[in-house]
């Protein structure tokens, strides 16, 4: 079953985000994830305030590996950019089974 990665980010130094951007992508690609939409625009219906200045989905052949993504190693270390200059939050969904 697929697992799945939401993230909704609000950039607050778009400058030091960079940092985040130039490590990320090898972190997630090294647990096959496939990018499924990604960018800032996008309208937010409900919700709690702040609004996130971008939004990503990924798709990872499993629940499990979509969550050995975000605790490897690799994307800690990435996630470390990101800490000082946005806030995100990031959500792990299990797909549903194929038929």
């Amino acid at each position: 079953m697929k697992g799945y990665w939401i993230a909704h980010v609000l950039v607050e130094d778009a400058n030091a985000y960079q940092n985040y951007l130039a490590s990320a992508p090898a972190a997630l690609a090294a647990f096959g994830a496939k990018m499924l939409s990604r960018g800032e625009d996008f309208t937010l219906l409900e919700g709690n305030l702040p609004t996130p200045t971008r939004a990503v989905v990924f798709e990872f052949d499993s629940y499990e590996t979509a969550l050995a993504c975000y605790h490897s190693d690799a994307y800690q270390e990435a996630r470390s950019h990101r800490l000082s200059c946005a806030d995100a939050t990031i959500l792990i969904l299990k797909g549903l089974p194929q038929a």
